[in-house]
């Protein structure tokens, strides 16, 4: 017996302008007027930037201006090159390397709606006939879940920062999504169209991200399909084929690389090396940091998903289940096998848990939903509230001690009034309660009301931070300042600099202070950059940095970011 009885009015579909005026409002919050921040977001965009104004090598061999980078396929940092090549002038090379995001996000939502809605319409997934009609029709019920699982994905923690930053993890969980419908699509007509499309977005993950990820899904599906068809005669040539399209794509760029050796290098084993090293022996580190990250990370859609697997316990063969569920398992193994504690090995595995939370929403009881609406009500009302009363003590002074803790974590920063970002964040404000009365007031009985306050409120705080705080965050997060600094001590932009930094730091100071660095290890310069990382004596709290460089090197000058004193620059002029 299916678990699912409904009428027809519970299965009401969202509006279609109010589901994607939420997510337009989800991807632009954070995108716009910011500069790129530290650590991956900026050295992934030096890879970008390094591309957009370089030449072919550049485009064939990742590098931050000079430096190569062996680790991440390329794919990511083509797209968003093209943007800055077609938007650059017009929108900055910041602004239009982010463009690229809106295209991730957009794929990823559009993939996961359309596998769900899908999926919603297959007769398997149907409730059950009501004695005396009144049932929703597949395709109303199918839009409701499809919604549905929207929603969630948009409100999951874990997706939040990922989708905003220009790094290759924003295409990673979108082309995860993407997978899932071309699984979808084969399901229901498999053939040789379906299983190209398969394999085309194999061949992307392994442009993208490392080849584990490909492999582990096609391992899945092959399994799966193979399962669900009972026939291996019929689905394991699509699949091969599937797989040799992803293998094909990938060793194009590869055997590129090693036939053209671009500036002279063939770094095939260091990549390789980089790919070994994130599959290994669980340990309990990871396990740790996989349940203690992941229960925040994938909010709201575990416990969904998880009472999605209990309720439809009955229909275990059922593909909207099945389907995810291997999705699902898999991922979470290789979360637990990958030896580091990233969160880029989490972020696959979010669409296929909204998806199965989609399937849940259904079968929950009116008391399970009221419950979390009133915790989504609550927590992030609260945290709303707490965004306002802090940007109101930044720019009035009181309460002073607020103030001072605030300051703490960027010192010297000026705060400035906008009268754009505060009639946003007061629209947004608004717009809230006004979701909430109507969630209390007229207790509406479409089944995505249980994950629309979640939604709403995740994007209400995004929103508040990435208009009231964006320059408080943006001024604690840039190397603007010190790389204009690091420029001014230079005879001419064009001078040339040995930078002994990080990628992150390396990229900043190219884009922000037009530093031209040597690539490594090619040329001998007449400046010298290092980076320490600070360790500060515990009484004097005074900086002990590292001894000076050996040879004939004069300081020039040295300093660090106001808002991080354990990263110190120093800056040495050969005599």
């Amino acid at each position: 017996m299916k678990p699912v009885r409904l009428h027809a009015s519970a299965t009401l579909a969202l509006p279609r302008w109010g589901l994607l005026a939420l997510a337009l409002l989800y991807i632009l919050a954070g995108l716009i007027g910011r500069d790129p921040w530290k650590n991956d977001d900026a050295a992934s965009f030096g890879i970008m930037w390094t591309m957009a104004h370089g030449g072919w090598q550049d485009w064939l061999l990742p590098n931050i201006v000079g430096m190569p980078v062996i680790e991440e396929g390329p794919l990511t940092f083509w797209i968003s090159a093209i943007c800055i090549k077609l938007f650059g002038w017009l929108l900055g090379d910041a602004m239009a390397a982010r463009m690229a995001n809106i295209l991730f996000f957009m794929l990823g939502a559009i993939s996961l709606w359309a596998a769900t809605y899908r999926l919603g319409k297959r007769p398997e997934a149907q409730p059950m006939r009501l004695a005396f009609g009144g049932q929703p029709e597949p395709k109303d019920y199918g839009r409701m879940l499809a919604d549905g699982a929207l929603l969630i994905y948009i409100g999951c923690l874990g997706l939040l920062m990922h989708s905003h930053e220009t790094t290759a993890e924003a295409l990673l969980v979108s082309l995860a999504a993407m997978l899932l419908y071309a699984s979808v699509r084969y399901a229901e007509s498999p053939g040789t169209r379906n299983a190209c499309l398969i394999g085309l977005t194999l061949g992307c993950l392994g442009l993208t991200h490392s080849w584990t990820f490909p492999i582990a899904l096609w391992l899945a599906l092959l399994v799966f399909f193979c399962w669900w068809h009972e026939s291996i005669r019929k689905t394991a040539p699509h699949l091969l084929l599937a797989l040799a399209i992803g293998v094909t794509l990938t060793a194009i760029w590869v055997g590129s690389v090693l036939w053209l050796k671009p500036f002279n290098l063939a770094p095939l084993q260091g990549w390789m090396a980089w790919h070994t090293s994130q599959i290994g022996l669980p340990s309990w580190e990871t396990v740790k940091f996989f349940f203690k990250y992941g229960v925040w990370f994938y909010w709201p859609a575990w416990p969904f998903a998880g009472w999605a697997v209990y309720a439809w316990r009955r229909q275990r063969s059922d593909i909207h289940i099945v389907l995810p569920l291997c999705f699902a398992l898999v991922l979470s193994t290789l979360a637990l096998f990958d030896p580091g504690t990233d969160e880029s090995s989490l972020l696959p595995l979010l669409p296929a848990l909204a998806m199965l939370a989609a399937f849940g929403l259904p079968t929950m009881r009116r008391g399970a939903i009221n419950a979390v609406d009133w915790f989504s009500v609550m927590a992030l009302t609260v945290c709303a509230l707490f965004v306002w009363v802090g940007w109101i003590a930044l720019n009035t002074g009181w309460p002073p001690r607020m103030v001072k803790n605030i300051g703490k974590y960027a010192p010297g920063f000026t705060p400035g009034f906008s009268a754009i970002a505060l009639l946003v964040a007061a629209c947004g404000t608004v717009a809230w309660f006004v979701l909430v009365y109507w969630r209390i007031s007229r207790q509406p009985k479409v089944l995505w009301r249980a994950v629309v306050l979640s939604s709403g409120g995740v994007i209400l705080v995004w929103l508040l931070l990435t208009t009231l705080w964006l320059p408080w965050i943006n001024y604690a997060k840039s190397y603007d300042i010190v790389a204009r600094q690091i420029a001014r001590n230079l005879p001419t932009p064009q001078t040339c600099v040995n930078g002994h930094v990080g990628q992150a730091q390396r990229a900043a100071f190219a884009y922000h202070g037009k530093i031209r660095f040597a690539p490594i290890a090619s040329e001998h310069c007449n400046f010298l950059l290092l980076q320490d990382k600070v360790i500060r004596h515990r009484r004097s709290k005074a900086p002990i940095v590292l001894p000076p460089p050996k040879g004939n090197w004069k300081l020039v000058w040295e300093g660090s970011r106001p808002a991080e004193e354990r990263e110190y620059f120093r800056l040495y002029q050969r005599k």
